[in-house]
């Protein structure tokens, strides 16, 4: 059995699983969640729970952060309640936050100052991925750090990558991957779409694309939800990639970078979300293209 205390803040679709894959693998996971249903799964599971970051925090080893976003990281790691207020010197923390890479960098540097470890360790695979335990890694952070770390991340994910040893450079490498899958996912609603538009069986277009040249992962998964019209058992959110495709836009910026086609990927989520469908599934992007009227045959 594991000795090492975890305290896993975060419970959501994709955390829930992670953690309950580390309770069945011997560690001690203390969770916490606003969402009481997410608490009693964890304890399902064999995990304990807690009423507050700071109880979560007793006695852990680590702390690993499965948050929505960079902001409420910071607010989880130093706001009023937050792990510093109770976190002890040469404290872990692995987050697997989605985040710009300034913010991740600045995180790591304000926990290095109060001597804690920081391993900024942005995840890919969505939610089937976190419940398998085949998620992707991109860890930056002190190599000696995430060497102490690779047990806990081989229990929820499949591949460690190890990407840079500042954190930033783990949000860079997940703003290049949301980059390409914002757009593969845009370009898929966008061709289910046109297809519904022209009449077709929407299952035949899926079968002959999934299997061609034009086939990607995206297409594979989210696919048969658009050939279903099936958006309303999200495992990830349409407004998920309005987040994830701003940062890439910000980044491209910053860096004064053309990024046309994540820009054009942007619009597409945010029309949808516009629209309505801000919290259904993520191959919700399709219905974006519904808004627009089909033109009058020509004279």
């Amino acid at each position: 059995m594991n000795t090492k205390t975890i305290a896993f803040i975060g419970l959501g679709a994709m955390g829930s699983h992670s953690a309950r894959r580390l309770a069945a693998a011997g560690y001690r996971v203390q969770g916490y969640d606003l969402r009481r249903e997410a608490l009693q799964a964890l304890a399902d599971a064999g995990g304990e729970t807690a009423s507050s970051v700071a109880e979560a925090m007793a006695g852990a080893d680590y702390a690993l952060l499965f948050v929505v976003n960079g902001k409420q990281a910071e607010q989880i790691i130093f706001g009023t309640g937050g792990i510093a207020e109770s976190a002890r010197p040469g404290l872990t923390i692995m987050s697997c936050v989605t985040m710009p890479p300034d913010q991740a960098a600045s995180l790591g540097q304000r926990c290095r100052e109060n001597g804690w470890r920081f391993i900024d360790s942005p995840v890919s695979g969505g939610t089937a991925g976190a419940s398998r335990g085949t998620l992707t890694v991109m860890a930056a952070g002190d190599p000696a750090a995430i060497d102490d770390c690779r047990p806990i991340y081989a229990t929820i994910a499949e591949r460690l990558m190890v990407v840079g040893a500042d954190p930033g450079q783990g949000a860079m490498v997940k703003t290049i991957n949301q980059l390409l899958c914002g757009v593969h996912l845009a370009a898929a609603g966008e061709a289910m779409a046109m297809a519904k538009r022209a009449g077709l069986d929407l299952q035949a277009v899926w079968d002959v694309v999934n299997y061609s040249a034009a086939g990607s992962w995206m297409m594979n998964d989210r696919g048969p939800r658009m050939v279903a019209q099936n958006f309303d058992a999200p495992t990830s959110a349409v407004d998920i990639f309005v987040k994830d495709l701003g940062i890439v836009v910000d980044v491209a910026r910053a860096l004064r970078f053309p990024a046309p086609l994540a820009a054009t990927a942007l619009q597409s989520f945010l029309g949808s979300s516009g629209a309505g469908n801000s919290q259904r599934d993520d191959a919700a992007v399709m219905l974006y293209y519904a808004g627009f009227a089909p033109a009058e045959p020509d004279a």
